[in-house]
């Protein structure tokens, strides 16, 4: 990636200590780093240690008489190649969404001509605030600012969900990205979450995917520049930033809108939902009492909707999942060659704290004539490093 003029907003949150790491990570890929900090973002690091990495003063203040002698936020908004915000508290974002001025940061994101990447970071009941959510909405209809993340996971208060600041390492991810990849305006179907197969009005057969790794895939794909249609079975998921959801329910429902999406044009099928192979034959209109100490269930098996999607003659590059409990590298590698996959992705669900219903995964990616094992790590930072790889192979299918 060709080196940048990187401008560095850090405003106030714990999180504030992983910019410091950002501003080395940035510095060690032959970046130019300034950093313009918010009076809370120096309650929690100081500006010497921000002089110390970027190797620049560091700015503070908009009232400062030496800087602005020269219009120094006017020369900041010109010098930047990039403006990225990390972390972005909920009080920055609602300011910088209204189009205040009020502090050199703000006052620098209305200045400059810049791509705006914006990193929240905060609690996760103040992501998930509707007011909150309002203001994202209105950054992500701004053609200038990106929203990237937030991640899930455990956050210093001690709640888990939504809300912690990407990771330094997927935030350069992202601006390597953002930098141009083999995704670049490519149109990518992914499908995600479980399917439900009714039994009756009240019951269903279903599983134990939260759509979790399918969303960080959509997400990933949607910052490498792609256009991103989300096929999702029942999740409790927030939509990805950017990225169009379609909601479905059975396998049935998964192959019709899945097809559909292809249909309308299709570079990249990322099949990462958990369907089920079978339904019930028939599913009863009222809801079946409990008459008996046994109750037998006849299932028929349902579509294919991997194998039918890589079956097509117009299909396009296409990447299975495989979720297994045991010998795993032999079922992914025959699910592979049966189903005509140009790669697939497995995993061994049987591993605590990874795979279903878990933040974090660990991953074996194999195509034909090779594997690359990634993880164990965040489902977020898999998913960046997968489309990352699956973008270099999609790439040299089209040379």
């Amino acid at each position: 990636m060709a080196a940048r003029r990187i401008l560095l907003g850090v405003t106030g949150g714990i999180a504030a200590y992983k910019s410091a790491e950002l501003v080395r990570l940035l510095k060690k890929a032959g970046h130019e780093v300034r950093v313009v900090m918010t009076r809370g973002a120096e309650a929690f690091v100081t500006p010497l240690t921000f002089q110390a990495l970027s190797g620049e003063p560091v700015r503070t203040s908009l009232l400062d008489p030496e800087a602005e002698a020269g219009m120094g936020h006017i020369e900041l908004a010109k010098w930047a190649d990039q403006l990225i915000v990390a972390p972005a508290s909920a009080d920055f974002i609602a300011r910088f969404a209204q189009g205040m001025a009020d502090d050199l940061l703000t006052t620098v994101c209305c200045a400059t001509e810049a791509p705006i990447a914006v990193v929240p970071a905060m609690n996760q009941a103040m992501w998930g605030n509707a007011r909150t959510q309002r203001n994202i909405r209105l950054l992500e209809e701004d053609p200038q600012v990106e929203v990237w993340g937030p991640d899930q996971g455990e956050q210093a208060c001690g709640d888990t969900g939504p809300g912690r600041m990407l990771e330094p390492e997927s935030i350069l991810g992202l601006l390597d990205a953002g930098n141009g990849t083999a995704l670049t305006g490519k149109r990518v179907v992914i499908t995600a979450g479980p399917t439900r197969e009714p039994i009756d009005p009240v019951r269903y057969i279903s599983n134990h995917s939260s759509g979790k790794m399918g969303y960080a895939l959509a997400s990933a794909a949607r910052a490498a520049g792609a256009h991103v249609v989300l096929v999702s079975g029942p999740v409790t998921l927030p939509a990805p930033a950017g990225v169009e959801v379609r909601g479905v329910l059975t396998a049935q429902d998964m192959l019709r809108e899945a097809s559909r999406a292809v249909d309308e044009g299709c570079d990249l099928f990322i099949a990462t939902a958990a369907v089920a192979d079978y339904r019930p034959e028939n599913c009863a209109g009222d809801k079946i009492k409990k008459s008996s100490e046994a109750m037998s269930l006849s299932l028929v098996r349902n579509p294919d909707t991997l194998a039918t999607i890589a079956g097509r003659t117009d299909a396009p590059f296409t990447v299975g999942f495989a979720a297994e409990t045991a010998d795993v590298e032999r079922y992914a590698t025959e699910k592979m060659q049966r189903k005509k996959l140009n790669m697939i992705v497995a995993n061994d669900v049987s591993a605590p704290g990874l795979g279903f219903n878990s933040d974090n995964n660990a991953v074996t990616v194999f195509w034909p004539g090779g594997n690359e094992s990634m993880g164990p790590d965040s489902k977020t930072n898999i998913a960046r490093r997968l489309m990352a790889m699956i973008g270099d192979h999609l790439g040299e299918v089209a040379r």
